[in-house]
């Protein structure tokens, strides 16, 4: 069953509590064999660490204590780019992160991050689940991390600002916007004439609160879960890309594991991630009169205009030939005809 919204954004004391008492029964029946890391770059209540805490409960009671995940919310563990460079040395075992910023490290990583390119969640997950998510794994692999089958959700991303809504691409002219360390963001929002600036993920309140940057761009979920609304005054549902996340494991870590161990971690891995990805749906929709009610000043801009300013910058292009054919192709099979 969906869990509630009000569930959703308090059940992260419970879990903890939940964790903290049965966590030393399963220790007294049995030491771990393995105790591994998960960090993540969301706050506590958010969705993915819900669903997290759950799953390391999971994996304890069902393999009997040998297998004991340790969640590490809030980039607990250091910035987006500083713990994909443990995961890489092994010194964290797993990490979600959003495949944009994973480019930095697999260029191709980002594909399905293009702006504008998909209309809704069904040609979401049909790409994703399929082969779009099956060629990015491929280069995933090639630097020795392993990806999970299923991609966390993230959602849809819009842009708040604390200046104005932003109607039209000519609302983005000049526009201070924070943005995630990565190469197909700031390339998007400087086709659109916007003043990007890349900010780790937990530093981005403060950057908006001391005016550093006027907006950021990141799904309902986020922005009220990080609270972005007390430092922001619009919310533009721009949709302007989709963004999920990778469960990445290093793969000396994940070879350790015995395989009968190992296809059970990947199984609730894996389960863990679509009950994400359905809380992600029901917490969005009802996200945005939770906020109006808090202040905030919502409009819906025609993504039309946005996708021809895309078009005409080059944007698309640019990008086709960053990617190459092949990787193209499968991208425009389930989101139509772009460049």
């Amino acid at each position: 069953m969906l869990l509630s919204r009000r569930r959703l954004l308090s059940a992260g004391s419970t879990a903890v509590l939940a964790g903290a008492i049965g966590a030393p029964h399963v220790a007294r029946a049995q030491k771990a064999e393995f105790t591994y890391k998960y960090a993540n770059n969301l706050p506590d209540t958010h969705p993915m660490n819900i669903r997290a805490r759950e799953m390391a409960e999971a994996l304890r009671t069902e393999s009997g204590g040998r297998f004991d995940l340790k969640v590490f919310p809030s980039s607990q563990l250091g910035s987006d780019t500083d713990t994909l460079s443990q995961l890489r040395a092994g010194g964290v075992e797993f990490f979600t992160l959003s495949p944009l910023i994973l480019s930095t490290l697999v260029p191709n990583a980002s594909i399905n991050g293009i702006g504008y390119a998909f209309p809704d969640y069904d040609k979401v997950w049909a790409a994703m689940d399929g082969e779009l998510g099956a060629w990015v794994r491929g280069h995933i692999a090639k630097v020795n991390l392993v990806a999970m089958d299923k991609i966390w959700d993230n959602g849809y991303r819009q842009t708040t600002s604390s200046t104005r809504p932003i109607a039209n691409p000519d609302d983005f002219k000049g526009f201070k916007i924070r943005v995630p360390p990565s190469p197909l963001w700031t390339s998007m929002f400087k086709a659109f004439d916007a003043a990007p600036t890349s900010i780790n993920f937990n530093e981005v309140y403060s950057s908006l609160q001391t005016k550093i940057v006027e907006g950021q761009e990141n799904p309902l979920a986020v922005i009220a879960t990080a609270k972005f609304n007390e430092v922001q005054k619009y919310c533009s549902l721009t949709n302007h890309m989709w963004d999920g996340y990778w469960f990445l494991a290093n793969r000396r870590a994940w070879e350790r594991i015995p395989e009968d161990l190992r296809t059970m971690v990947a199984r609730h891995i894996n389960d863990a991630g679509m009950k994400e990805r359905a809380d992600v749906e029901k917490l969005n929709a009802s996200l945005q009169g939770d906020l109006t009610k808090g202040g905030m000043t919502f409009n819906k801009p025609d993504p039309a205009p946005f996708r021809d300013k895309l078009r005409k910058a080059g944007f698309y292009t640019e990008w086709k030939g960053r990617y190459g054919d092949e990787g193209w192709s499968i991208l425009e099979k389930y989101c139509g005809k772009l460049s």
